[in-house]
Parts: C-alpha cells; sequence; structure tokens
C-alpha cells in the first residue's frame, strides 16, 4: 500500500503572516468573450488569478485554479466573471479571489475613403474582484491612435509631426458597457484613428484629416474623459495617453482619473 501524500500546502507556515494575494500569473488560455456585431469572438487571453491566504496555511492549490478556469471552457466575461471568482473563492477556502484578463481583440474596420474592410487589433481588458459578498468589475481597452503637435502644426511651414499613440481606457459601469463603445469614444478623441489596411486615397485622408485635428496629449486625454464623464452607464473611469514621440527621444504622457458623484 502507497504511503499517503502528505500536503504542505496545508501545513503551519514559518511566518504566521496573512497574504493579500497569491495565485497564478501569464497563464494563456483560448476564451470566448462578448463582441457587440457578433455576440461572441474567441480570442486567447493571459490570466492573472489570485486568492488569499490565511496566515495559518503555508500555501494556496495552485492547480486548482486551473481546475477552475476549465470548469468554465474557456468562456469568461463580464457577465460571468463573478460566479468564475465565488467559485474559485469556494474551492479554495478563500474569503477573496481576484482576475486579471488581457486579450487581443479583433474588430472589421472600414478604410475611410475605399471603405475596404480589414481586421484591426486592439487589447481588451477585464479586472473583477469578489470579497466576501461584494464585487468589483473594471473593463478596458487600450487603443493605437495618431495625434499631431499644435504646437508644430502652428509654427512650421510645411507640416507638423505626428505620431502613434496609445490609449488606455478603464472603466466601472452602472449596468452594461461594451468595449467598443470604449475604442469609439478613444478614436474620437484623437487627431486620427489608425487602420490596418490603407490604399493612397484612405492615406491621403488620414494625413489631411489629422492635419485638420491636432492634439496635443492632453488634448487627447481630457476630450476623453469628457466623454467618459457624458456617457450615462459610467460611474467612474480611469484614462491614460501616452505619445510615442516621433522628434523626441521621449514619450508626452498625461492621464486622469475620476468617480462620478452618487457611484
Amino acid at each position: 500500500m502507497k504511503p499517503e501524500l502528505i500536503d504542505v500546502q496545508s501545513l503551519p507556515p514559518e511566518e504566521k503572516i496573512d497574504i493579500d494575494k497569491v495565485g497564478i500569473k501569464g497563464f494563456k488560455h483560448p476564451v470566448t468573450v462578448l463582441d457587440r456585431e457578433k455576440g461572441l469572438q474567441h480570442t486567447v487571453a493571459e490570466l492573472n488569478l489570485y486568492v488569499d491566504l490565511p496566515s495559518k496555511f503555508k500555501g494556496t492549490h495552485m492547480s486548482r485554479f486551473i481546475e477552475v478556469i476549465n470548469e468554465f471552457k474557456g468562456e469568461i466575461h463580464v457577465k460571468n466573471v463573478i460566479k468564475l471568482l465565488k467559485k474559485l473563492a469556494q474551492r479554495l477556502s478563500a474569503k477573496s479571489a481576484h482576475l486579471e484578463m488581457f486579450f487581443p481583440y479583433f474588430l472589421q474596420k472600414k478604410a475611410p475613403v475605399t471603405q475596404i474592410s480589414s481586421l484591426m487589433e486592439y487589447q481588451g481588458i477585464l479586472l473583477a474582484s469578489y470579497s466576501e459578498g461584494k464585487k468589483d468589475l473594471v473593463i478596458g481597452a487600450k487603443v493605437p491612435v495618431m495625434t499631431l503637435c499644435p504646437c508644430s502644426k502652428s509654427i512650421s511651414q510645411f507640416s507638423a509631426h505626428n505620431q502613434r499613440s496609445l490609449i488606455t481606457v478603464k472603466v466601472r459601469f452602472k449596468e452594461f458597457i461594451w468595449l467598443e463603445e470604449l475604442i469609439e469614444i478613444a478614436e474620437a478623441s484623437a487627431s486620427s484613428p489608425v487602420y490596418s489596411l490603407l490604399k493612397r486615397p484612405d492615406e491621403k485622408f488620414v494625413t489631411e484629416f489629422a492635419y485638420e485635428n491636432p492634439r496635443f496629449v492632453e488634448d487627447v486625454v481630457r476630450g476623453v474623459a469628457k466623454r467618459l464623464w457624458e456617457h450615462p452607464e459610467v460611474k467612474w473611469f480611469f484614462v491614460e495617453v501616452e505619445n510615442f514621440e516621433s522628434i523626441h527621444a521621449h514619450n508626452a504622457y498625461a492621464c486622469i482619473e475620476r468617480t462620478k458623484r452618487g457611484s
């Protein structure tokens, strides 16, 4: 008869200190997320999952994190993530459970003049926590855009320096908000959206459109913040913008975080 395997994780630790978060980080897994146009979209996410650990236990049971993910068969989105965290907390006898999910999210996007459609990649963000009946849910997106410098335009006779920029938007919401809405808000606040496919007429349009809509990094972050503040579903938001400066050896950066009164 084989000897019983010792459950080392359940033994008392040398230092009896509560741990706020312990778990797995950087776990890649196929997932199904909500898509406004198609209903669902299949992608591959990077998942971070954590629970709290009382001071009486030496370690958590890492394999159980994967077991819970497997039970959901890759369908992880805003409508079921709290259910997943409740199950995770229950399985690990924890008071709290947390998930961070980052995933490529693709949308069909038409070129502005030729209307040729091609896939455009964004990064989706889902952050969720569950603790003794309390839940917290944040969705977000990283959106590449184009910015053109107002100062450069005003002092230059022929052109102005422009660059690709990255807008990161995160929101807490009342009922529901689509990822596509956050992407649209971000793109509308920049000098121009960017596209994966442009023919010459499209390239001319984008170049001239950006020239007619110059934006500092400050203008972009304020534009996104204004639109999020006016959105009826948004309770809290965080927005940051980074310009990958084309004529400097450094980047430009701005961020705004706000909570609406009564939220």
